[in-house]
């Protein structure tokens, strides 16, 4: 029995992930543990109850070190996530992180702990998505720079982050396919640029708007055809399904960095 501890337990994603742990027909999943920050609401509350499940025994705490759990599923923002990370090295426990936003400084920080414990580092644990960032990584290679790339992203008013991070993936994915890192040619902001575009640069565009769950579009533009590649969730069951996935397999594995691909099998 793998137990499950569930970082963010109360948010938009925490929640969605309990949920589909109460629904999973996989017996060999189960929830241990759920935490949430120091000010919420929900602290002691059965996390079974507040998906309006059955109840489970598992009370929301404040701090992981409260929790008992085999694997980490975090869905929280980078500060906690890296503690909650450091924690986890010490107890040799995986780590499953679908949080988003990280600084360069703190992506170094988890490449330098996935040296010790297994984590998947995934900005979209959607199988859709990450089918879509393989069809990426293939019209990279496949389309020379006479087309230009925009990518554009949607969603809920209340995520802080923009561009997505799978907005960033997907722009990592075509950058990569061309031997170039996203850096060089990422355009965020066109407001104070009074020039043309440049040949071979990734365009970026973000809405946020409503409570839409997630849309992505990459436009691939030539003076003669255009090419669109669109993946939009319609429902977080599709993340939270795909996180389980990945704590499932994430749970056999040695110490490393993984992503989504590697867990879907598109990658070695």
């Amino acid at each position: 029995m793998l137990r499950i501890g569930v970082s963010g337990a109360a948010g938009r994603m925490g929640y969605s992930v309990i949920s589909a742990i109460c629904q999973s027909a996989d017996a060999g999943l189960t929830l241990s543990a759920a935490i949430h920050r120091p000010d919420s609401n929900f602290l002691g509350l059965d996390a079974g109850e507040m998906v309006g499940a059955r109840t489970l025994g598992v009370p929301i705490v404040e701090s992981i070190d409260e929790a008992e759990f085999d694997l980490l599923i975090d869905f929280t923002l980078p500060n906690p996530c890296l503690a909650h990370i450091e924690f986890c090295v010490s107890n040799k426990k995986p780590v499953v992180i679908g949080t988003t936003g990280f600084s360069a400084s703190q992506l170094k920080d988890i490449t330098a702990a996935s040296s010790k414990i297994p984590i998947v580092l995934a900005p979209n644990m959607s199988v859709g998505v990450n089918l879509a960032l393989h069809l990426l990584n293939a019209a990279g290679s496949a389309l020379d720079d006479s087309y230009d790339i925009e990518i554009l992203e949607t969603h809920h008013r209340n995520k802080i982050d923009a561009p997505s991070g799978t907005a960033l993936a997907m722009g990592e994915a075509i950058a990569a396919a061309k031997g170039r890192s996203l850096e060089q040619c990422a355009v965020y902001d066109r407001n104070a640029r009074r020039e043309p575009r440049q040949t071979g640069s990734i365009g970026f565009a973000s809405v946020r708007a409503g409570d839409v769950v997630g849309e992505h579009t990459v436009l691939f533009a030539s003076e003669d055809e255009r090419i669109e590649i669109t993946h939009k969730a319609s429902k977080r069951h599709t993340f939270s399904k795909g996180a389980l996935r990945a704590a499932s397999w994430l749970s056999t594995q040695s110490a490393g960095l993984y992503s989504m691909q590697n867990v879907l099998g598109l990658v070695d």
